[in-house]
C-alpha cells in the first residue's frame, strides 16, 4: 500500500518540487522492473508517514524521466538524493535498511 504522502516527480516538475516551501525532499530514483526499488517502497512509505511535515518523499521513474537522474549522477537504482532548499545535501545508492536511510536524513532536518 503506497502512502499518499509520496510524490511522483517528472522531469517537468522536479526543480519546482525540490525548491518548494523549503521542506527537505528525499528523492528516490527507481524503475518498476527493479526488485530492490520495489523493496524500498514500503520503507519510503513508512518514512513519509513518520517524517510528515519535516520531510517530503518523492519518486522519479527513471524509465520515463531521465533528465534529473542524469543531472544528479544516478548510474544505478535505487538511488536516493536529499535536497534542502533545492540544493543537494546527501546521496545514497542501493537498497538500504530503514535505519541507515534515516541516519543519512536526520542530520539535515531542522
Amino acid at each position: 500500500m503506497a502512502s499518499d504522502k509520496v510524490l511522483e516527480l517528472t522531469d517537468q516538475n522536479f526543480d519546482a518540487t525540490i525548491k518548494e516551501d523549503g521542506t527537505p525532499v528525499l528523492v528516490d530514483f527507481w524503475a518498476p522492473w527493479c526488485g530492490p526499488c520495489r523493496n524500498m517502497g514500503p520503507i519510503l512509505d513508512e518514512i513519509a508517514e513518520e517524517y510528515d511535515g519535516r520531510l517530503r518523499i518523492a519518486k522519479v521513474n527513471t524509465d520515463e524521466h531521465q533528465e534529473a537522474a542524469n543531472r544528479y549522477g544516478v548510474r544505478g537504482i535505487p538511488a536516493f538524493r536529499l535536497f534542502k532548499a533545492g540544493e543537494l545535501v546527501e546521496s545514497a545508492n542501493g537498497q538500504m535498511y530503514k535505519e541507515d536511510l534515516t541516519a543519512a536524513i536526520d542530520p539535515h532536518l531542522s
